[in-house]
């Protein structure tokens, strides 16, 4: 079926204000990078989300979910098929534990536990980005990662069931999980959070220590954050800085002069901009001290 079938068909199912037809998704990456998709969809609700999947499942339609985009490099020419963003947005605290939706920011939820007194979230709030996608990547901050806090994670299977998958199923690693292997095909719902009691006053001080440091130490031009994993036994930034390579640029697309480790759009750039000076940055880096560095952020779209 053409785009313009599939959309008609959606129509029926979610409200048209929250569908877009040929979306640029530079409207939707902190990158402001990347061709059109198709079909863009915001979900509200958990029914919306399982009659996406089922019509593009009978359609034979390809799917593709996205978060807030902030850790993501959408191709020039764009996404096929449907790009679906959930939005559940539902933060409710019991105690110590925070139930947050998918498309619950990591700045909301920080507030709200700053607000209960609640202490083991401040590295999360300067993060950008919904939760959904944290967890995904296992985002991380100041020696904390989503880790440390996620007690549960309610996904919905490729058969449209719910199932709730506890922290030691997960598989998280260093900015990865098992949403990226054997949950690959699953969509994160919403999730359990098992924070700790602390004092207003130390969680606001802290959050804010880590927004200072944010502003000093990162860029402040659209970027999708850190490019580059950390190495196993060295700090990529690091490298980077050695071999000169800050302010290196590919078009609109920009080695940071101020943190190494982060690829900017400097007005303009393509995504074929910053994946030229991804391999440029990766041979030097190979070249000059025999290491291999990888990606942190996800790349889509059609080739």
């Amino acid at each position: 079926m053409e785009k313009t079938q599939i959309f008609q068909e959606l129509s029926k199912l979610i409200n048209p204000e929250n569908m877009k037809i040929d979306e640029p998704m530079k409207k939707h990456t902190s990158f402001h990078i990347g061709g059109n998709a198709d079909i863009f969809i915001k979900a509200k609700l958990k029914e919306e989300i399982k009659q996406v999947v089922q019509l593009a499942k009978e359609k034979n339609v390809p799917l593709t979910i996205v978060g807030n985009g902030t850790n993501l490099l959408v191709r020039d020419k764009g996404i096929r098929g449907i790009v679906l963003k959930p939005e559940i947005q539902n933060i409710e605290i019991n105690g110590d534990v925070i139930l947050a939706g998918a498309g619950n920011t990591l700045a909301e939820i920080a507030f709200k536990a700053y607000q209960a007194n609640l202490s083991g979230f401040e590295f999360a709030g300067g993060i950008p980005g919904s939760i959904g996608g944290a967890i995904k990547m296992n985002a991380g901050a100041h020696g904390r990662e989503m880790k440390d806090v996620v007690v549960e994670t309610t996904c919905l299977d490729p058969n449209l069931e719910e199932v709730v998958l506890q922290n030691s199923e997960q598989g998280f690693a260093y900015r990865t999980s098992h949403f990226f292997d054997q949950f690959q095909e699953y969509i994160v719902l919403g999730t359990k959070l098992k924070l700790e009691p602390g004092h207003g006053e130390e969680i606001k001080g802290k959050m804010d220590e880590y927004t200072a440091y944010r502003k000093e130490k990162q860029p402040q031009y659209p970027s999708a954050g850190s490019t580059f994993k950390r190495g196993k036994d060295f700090l990529t930034a690091k490298l980077i800085d050695e071999a000169g390579l800050k302010g290196l640029s590919v078009g609109g697309a920009e080695v940071s002069t101020l943190h190494a480790g982060f690829i900017i759009n400097k007005g303009e750039a393509t995504a074929s901009d910053v994946l030229e000076l991804v391999q440029q940055v990766k041979r030097t880096i190979q070249e000059k001290f025999q290491k291999t560095i990888e990606l942190e952020v996800q790349v889509i779209g059609e080739e």
